[in-house]
């Protein structure tokens, strides 16, 4: 069922905020791994399955009883530029399985975002919630980012401190301006749309080199205040050109990648339509912060097909 969260709603149905170990380094459940797990072919929802599985499967990542906070990407409903709803429903099946006491997709894009890319459905056939936040400042929380160098202030939505774990499920794809999104990019979703907005782009941030540096420096300072427990990862079929909305030149190495360090899972998927982890300033940044490893040749990669 969907719920939207507006400024009223929120101020009835929540009287506190939730667990204070999403943010700040890590989450309390996290895995300590740098492995990246790729599952490769035709069935994305058993692609998903295989990648989580062969990482040790959910239980490593969300312990009996969690409150599991999922974030996916309904942007847009042109091929290649939204999370597949194979990889999410299976994202689900297995939160499920593992024993989650409460599984909740949230988001700021509208419910029509959800219902014309078919992950609305799956929400409703696996009974979990789908909580949309309006784009009201106020169902915000300021967040300092101390060790942000070009984002100071976070305002990240209070919808999110309700949850004991964050799973980041991203596409990876083309994006205007910096040429690359995943799983660092992904967490704006997270941040308010005002923010975004205002904070992260300025006024040439497609075509000026100082103003693209500057929204990726802001993605990486972002990702220093929060820690998904796990990212998995459609790179089944995804936009190589006119991204982020789409359409584009569709690429299809239909692989689904797993793990828990964003910043070599990123660095691994923009290889994968000839991109080098070097030349995204999401990557390299996020690298000089030390939230993960960018050299693949130090990464062990486990690659099946399915």
């Amino acid at each position: 069922m969907a719920k939207t969260i507006s400024r009223r709603s929120f101020i009835k149905e929540s009287t506190a905020i939730g667990v204070g170990s999403l943010l700040g380094g890590s989450f309390l459940f996290a895995k300590d791994t740098v492995d990246i797990s790729v599952a490769k072919g035709e069935d994305y929802f058993k692609n998903t399955l295989k990648a989580v599985e062969q990482l040790g499967g959910m239980k490593q990542f969300v312990p009996k009883n969690a409150r599991v906070a999922i974030l996916a990407n309904p942007q847009r409903n042109n091929p290649g530029a939204y999370t597949k709803p194979q990889v999410l429903a299976a994202t689900l099946r297995m939160c499920k399985k593992a024993g989650a006491k409460e599984i909740a997709c949230i988001s700021w894009l509208g419910l029509q975002n959800w219902e014309n890319t078919g992950l609305k459905k799956v929400v409703d056939e696996e009974g979990v919630n789908l909580v949309i936040v309006e784009r009201d400042e106020s169902l915000f929380k300021p967040m300092p980012v101390p060790k942000g160098k070009a984002l100071k202030e976070a305002r990240i939505m209070k919808e999110f401190f309700k949850y004991d774990l964050l799973i980041d499920i991203p596409i990876t794809k083309d994006h205007a301006g910096n040429k690359f999104t995943g799983t660092l990019k992904n967490l704006m979703g997270l941040n308010s749309p005002q923010n975004n907005r205002t904070n992260f782009h300025k006024p040439n941030w497609k075509t000026d080199i100082n103003d693209i540096r500057h929204l990726d420096q802001c993605i990486a300072d972002l990702n220093t205040v929060i820690t998904p427990a796990l990212c998995i990862v459609d790179a089944t079929e995804f936009i190589t050109t006119n991204g982020p909305f789409g359409p584009g030149k569709l690429h299809k190495p239909q692989k689904v990648v797993a793990g828990t360090d964003r910043v070599a899972i990123d660095a691994y998927c923009c290889t994968l339509w000839g991109l080098e982890p070097q030349n995204i300033f999401t990557i390299t940044l996020a690298h000089e912060h030390g939230l993960g490893q960018m050299n693949l040749k130090k990464v062990k990669i486990k690659e099946k097909n399915v």
